[in-house]
Parts: structure tokens; sequence; C-alpha cells
């Protein structure tokens, strides 16, 4: 039996026989992410959970906690531990030391697991990884988060060569990122995912870009708990949304799907909805009354005092914690600044161990924007010099951004210029017309037919 199974949030099992491989398990109804802020918004079901304990590889995308969850992770000691070959090795360094037997598979390269399966890692310099997966002849396209970036052009020319191609990548309203978004004058910076945009039209790009022939939901599986965070529910994305828009060229293959490697017949396996009680931050360490101690304000001073580009683009970062401002000041354009207002436990823990990121899409941390539009305005592009480069990839200083970067460019090749192009573009089409009017989607219309 050669079969494929999509799971939890961004599971993917696949059966050789017998338990192959699992991407990204993650027991999200038992384990919690974002300092508890996210769990599953579906239980997986016991069978389930026993067939991805029961699996030889295990592959693990990037290290958000929703996918490379610190406590899930325990559980697969004894396995395979596959990775991508990112430039910094920043989970390879977190794992092997462990105890963990890890294997970074070469980029772009296919590598052998079983007489039926084979696979194919793509690394992007967000820090995040494409998975290729090849069972009896069929293409699985496991994009995660990680979307095309740098590498849209490859994978199509992968397919192309497929008769069956399957795309499971992060889509929906856009809730999983840091919405918690406000002004300088206080006022909420209301979500895109507010106005509910087409996630069939999202899927409709993703087959187009990566060429694949069918699509199933996936990487959007998570409802919040924490008091502090449950505001953020309302923007997340309900299952009858995915379908919606959906060229009918494309087929859909729903949320929780096996497929047939053999026969290309798919069922739907059903997943009890997760129902949870608000619980408060105090359950996850963290006490908004709590003040920073000295050697707190220390260590954060430190911490951005190594982000070369934030020291230079930045006026300010202010923690408000406990009802107290700390500021950092640096050397930036004047006004330009982020106010955080956070709780100690989660600050302290996302400084020491370097996971700021996880402090931001948790949605509990409060953002306010000054001299900003939003958070990854360039020259600045706050999120990507902390979290993406300089926490997950090591590259702090400006020398050691522009080494990364030109490693991600050499490997990507002539995908990396028609991203950055594309972002250009991108980021034309969003200055020249408000988002969601008739204009903006006629100009992204233009832009996606001549992609």
């Amino acid at each position: 039996m050669q079969k494929v199974t999509t799971t939890g949030n961004a599971t993917l099992l696949v059966h050789d026989g017998k338990p192959l491989l699992a991407t990204d398990p993650w027991f999200g109804d038992e384990e919690p992410a974002y300092f508890g802020s996210w769990v599953l918004s579906h239980r997986i079901p016991q069978s389930v959970k026993d067939d991805l304990l029961a699996c030889t590889y295990v592959w693990f995308s990037h290290g958000h906690p929703d996918h490379l969850n610190p406590t899930s992770v325990e559980r697969f000691k004894d396995k395979k531990i596959l990775l991508a070959d990112h430039v910094g090795s920043r989970i390879y360094k977190d794992l092997a030391p462990g105890g963990f037997n890890v294997t970074v598979l070469p980029d772009r390269q296919w590598v052998k697991l079983s007489d039926n399966v084979r696979v194919h890692s793509i690394t992007t310099r967000i820090q995040d990884s494409v998975l290729l997966i090849e069972v009896a002849g069929r293409l699985f396209i496991n994009l995660n988060d990680a979307g095309t970036r740098d590498c849209s052009r490859y994978i199509r020319n992968i397919a192309r060569h497929y008769k069956y191609s399957y795309a499971l990548a992060l889509s929906g309203y856009g809730d999983a990122d840091m919405i918690n978004i406000f002004k300088e004058d206080g006022t909420f910076v209301v979500p895109r995912a507010s106005r509910q945009p087409s996630v069939g039209g999202q899927l409709n790009n993703i087959a187009r870009a990566t060429g694949a022939r069918a699509v199933i939901p996936f990487s959007s599986f998570h409802q919040y708990q924490r008091e502090d965070s449950i505001w953020a529910q309302a923007y997340t994305t309900p299952h009858d949304a995915f379908e919606k828009g959906l060229s009918s060229d494309i087929e859909y293959l729903p949320p929780f799907s096996s497929v047939d490697c053999i026969t290309g017949k798919f069922e739907t396996t059903p997943h009890d909805a997760l129902v949870v009680t608000p619980r408060p931050a105090t359950d996850f360490g963290d006490n908004w009354s709590d003040q920073l101690e000295p050697a707190d304000v220390k260590a954060i001073e430190g911490y951005f005092g190594r982000k070369e580009a934030i020291r230079k683009h930045f006026d300010f970062v202010t923690f408000k914690v406990g009802g107290k401002e700390h500021s950092i000041k640096m050397d930036g354009r004047r006004g330009r600044g982020i106010t955080f207002e956070v709780p100690r436990g989660s600050l302290v823990t996302s400084i020491d161990y370097r996971i700021f990121d996880d402090l931001l899409i948790g949605n509990f941390m409060k953002t306010t924007l000054h001299g900003l539009d939003a958070l990854n305005d360039a020259p600045g592009q706050f999120n990507y010099h902390v979290a993406k480069y300089g926490d997950n990839g090591l590259a702090e200083t400006e020398g050691e951004v522009a080494k990364y970067l030109a490693a991600y460019r050499r490997r990507a090749g002539i995908d990396y210029i028609v991203s950055a192009l594309e972002d250009q573009s991108r980021n034309f089409i969003t200055r020249f017309a408000k988002q969601d009017t008739p204009l903006y989607r006629m100009m992204k219309r233009l832009y996606l037919s001549i992609r």
C-alpha cells in the first residue's frame, strides 16, 4: 500500500507498506505552540497518531513551534530526523547535541527513502523549506509555510514530468502571522483577514506557481486559546472557505484526506473539532504585571545590539513590560521605531532562546508602529532581520546577512532574480492601488498572467 495522508496542522504521513515518513508532526491538541497561544483546530485521530509514531523518517520544515514543536519532537527521538540544508544550520545545531539522529538532506537533489518513495528538499532564504515527495509516481509538493519564493520555476520544471501532482501550502484569511498591530495614535490596524480574501483564489495561484494539478488545504489548522490572544480567533479560516473561488480545472481534495497512490482515489478521514476553554496567560508562565529585572534589560539590549540592520534603520525599540517602558536607542531615522507591550516571561524566553518570531505570531503581544506602515517595511524589514536572518539564520551583522543571502542566491539561480522582481512588482501594486479594490485585483491578474 502506497498512501499519503494529511492530518493535524501541516503533517503529511506517507505509507509504503508501513508508515514511512511524517512531516512536521505537531500534537497540538496536547502540546500548544507560541507560548500556549495556539492549539490544533481538530484532534488527530489516535490511529493516525500511532502511525506517525511508527514512521521511520520525520522531516521538519522550519523552526516555528506549530511545525517543530519542542515538546512534540521528543516523541521522535528514536527516528531518523531529516532537515533541509539551511545556511547557519540552526535546527541541526539545536537537535544533534540532544541525542537526535539527524540527517541534513542535500539541497535540490532527490534522495531515496524506500522502493517507492523519494524526496527532494529545497531551502528558501526565509529559513523555511519545501519538500517534494514522489510516491509511486505521484508528486506531492509540500510547501507548508515556505510558499514558492526562489523556487517556483524550479518546481514547475519538475512537476511537468508528472501526470499527477498535488500542492499543499499555507493558505487562509491571514491570521497565521503577526496581526496584533497598532498605529502610533493607538488605532488598531484591522487585519486584511477581516475582509476574508478568497482562499480558493490563493490556492489557484499556488497551483499555477507550482504546476500542480490538485490542491490540498494544509498548514492552516490552528486556533487560539490564551485569554489575551483569543480575540484573534475571529480571523481564522473555516473549512468551507478553502474551495470557494477555486478554478474548475484544479482538483480539490478536502483537508485530512488520504490519497491511494496506486489508484488515485482519495477519502477524507473525520477529525473531531477541538473545543477549547480560554486559558489565562499565567498557565504558560506569563504574568502581565511582572516587571523586567536588570539582567533581563541587559540581555534584551545585547540581543538587539547584535542586529546591525535594526540598529542602522530604527531610532528605537521600546518594550513595555509590567506597565514600565524600557527603550533601546538606535542609530536610524528619527521617529522610526516599534513599541512592544508584552509579559516578561515569554519576552525573556524569546530572547534567551532566540525565538522572537514566536512572540509576534502568538498575537498576545501588542505591537505599535512609529513612523512605519508595516512591521517589515524596507529598509529595516524588522522581522526578516530579527527572526528569519538573525535568530534562525544566525546572520546578524550586515556582512553576515550579505553572505547569507548570497548563499541562497547561488542555490536558486535565475529563480532568485525572478523572485526579487516579483517582490518589487507586488510592492508597486500595493502602493499603487489599495488592496481588495477592483483596480488592485485587475493589476494583480495582470501580474500573475505575465509571471
